[in-house]
C-alpha cells in the first residue's frame, strides 16, 4: 500500500510533464494545418482509445514517455496536410513546441511557489561556526558584490561562490547603508563540490508580475546549472549521476513527504531537464530532428526520408539501450526490503 500511495505522486508529475511536451507538438502541429493521426500517452498495449473526428487518444501501458503521430511525418505522401510537405520553418516550429512548452510548464511551477511562498533575496542568515560568520558577515546583511561584480539574485550569489571551492571569495555586503568588504575562503560540499559558505537567502513574498518574472529568471539559471554540470562529468570534474524512471520515483517520493512546494519545484527541475535533453541533436530526439529539417534549409532540399529515418532509427534502438543501463543502475540502489514493504 505504502509503494502504491508513494507512486501515484510520480505518476502524476511525470504523466503532466510528458503531456504537456506531446501536447506543445499537438496544438502547434494542428494550428500549422497538420494533419495529426494520434495522441499517445505512454508507450507499448493501449489501456484506452478515445476515437476523435480526426485524432485518436490512447493511454499506453508504459508510462515512460509519449508521441504524436502525424500524417506523413516518416513517409512520404501526396497529402497537403502531411508534416513533410509542410515548409521546413514550419516543421521546425512543431518540432521545437515540445521542448519549450516543458520551459514554459517549468516557468509557470516556479512563479507560483515564489508567489505563494515567496522569493529568495540577497538579504542572508548566516550560519554560526561556518565561514561566513567566521569572517564577519552578520544576519540581515544584503549581499552587494562577489568578488568586486555586483549581484542582483540570489541565483548570481550561488551561481558565483560555488565555482570557487576551496578558494578565497570577496564578499561586499551592505549593512546600515555601509558597504564593507570581507574575505571569506569558501568549504567545498563533500556531495556537489560546490563553493559554499555557510548563508541562506533571507525569502520575500512578492506581486504576482514580480514572481512570473522570478520564474523564468530561475528557469534561466536552473538550465544554466544543469549545463554546466554536464560540461563537469563530460570534462571528468564531477561524477558522472544520471537517474531513470526508478531514480525520478525516490526523488519524487522523498519530495513528497516536504509538501506540495517541493513536488512542485521537482517537477520543474524534471521538465526541465526533459526539454533540454530533447533539444540535444540526437537522433530520434527533437534535437536530431531538427538537425535534419535546418540541414534542409542549407541545402535548398530534402534528406532523403528513408535515410533519416534509418538515422533516427538507431539514434532510438541507442537511446533504449542507455534507458535500460539507466534502469538497472537505479535498480541496483534500491533497497529492495523496503520497497517490498
Amino acid at each position: 500500500m505504502e509503494i502504491l500511495l508513494t507512486l501515484i505522486p510520480t505518476i502524476i508529475v511525470l504523466g503532466a510533464i510528458i503531456f504537456f511536451h506531446e501536447f506543445g507538438h499537438f496544438i502547434v502541429a494542428k494550428l500549422s494545418g497538420i494533419k495529426v493521426n494520434e495522441f499517445s500517452m505512454g508507450f507499448g498495449p493501449q489501456i484506452l482509445k478515445i476515437k476523435g473526428k480526426e485524432t485518436d487518444y490512447f493511454i499506453r501501458l508504459l508510462p515512460l514517455g509519449g508521441y504524436v503521430k502525424m500524417e506523413g511525418e516518416d513517409a512520404a505522401t501526396s497529402d497537403p496536410r502531411a508534416f513533410n510537405n509542410k515548409p521546413p520553418l514550419t516543421r521546425l516550429a512543431v518540432i521545437l513546441a515540445g521542448p519549450l512548452m516543458n520551459f514554459l510548464i517549468a516557468a509557470i511551477l516556479l512563479s507560483a511557489i515564489s508567489f505563494s511562498s515567496g522569493i529568495a533575496t540577497t538579504q542572508v542568515t548566516v550560519i554560526p561556526g561556518e565561514p561566513a560568520a567566521e569572517a564577519g558577515i552578520r544576519d540581515g546583511d544584503v549581499i552587494y558584490a562577489v568578488d568586486g561584480i555586483k549581484v542582483n539574485s540570489w541565483e548570481d550569489v550561488v551561481d558565483r561562490i560555488s565555482n570557487r571551492p576551496k578558494e578565497q571569495v570577496e564578499i561586499t555586503v551592505s549593512r546600515n547603508n555601509t558597504l564593507i568588504t570581507y574575505n571569506v575562503t569558501a568549504k567545498e560540499d563533500p556531495d556537489t563540490k560546490r563553493g559554499i559558505i555557510g548563508i541562506k537567502t533571507v525569502v520575500v513574498k512578492h506581486s504576482l508580475s514580480r514572481s512570473l518574472q522570478f520564474g523564468i529568471q530561475k528557469t534561466f539559471w536552473i538550465t544554466k546549472m544543469i549545463l554546466v554540470g554536464l560540461a563537469q562529468m563530460l570534462t571528468g570534474k564531477a561524477a558522472v549521476d544520471v537517474v531513470g524512471p526508478v531514480g525520478i520515483f525516490q526523488i519524487v517520493e522523498e519530495a513528497a513527504k516536504n509538501g506540495i512546494f517541493q513536488v512542485m519545484y521537482i517537477a520543474a527541475l524534471i521538465s526541465i531537464n526533459l526539454g533540454l535533453f530533447n533539444i540535444f541533436p540526437i537522433p530520434a530526439l527533437d534535437g536530431g530532428r531538427c538537425v535534419f529539417i535546418i540541414l534542409e534549409i542549407l541545402r535548398g532540399k530534402p534528406i532523403d526520408l528513408e535515410k533519416e529515418g534509418f538515422i533516427h532509427f538507431i539514434g532510438f534502438v541507442i537511446l533504449m539501450i542507455f534507458m535500460i543501463i539507466v534502469l538497472f543502475k537505479d535498480i541496483s540502489k534500491l533497497d529492495l526490503i523496503k520497497w517490498i514493504k
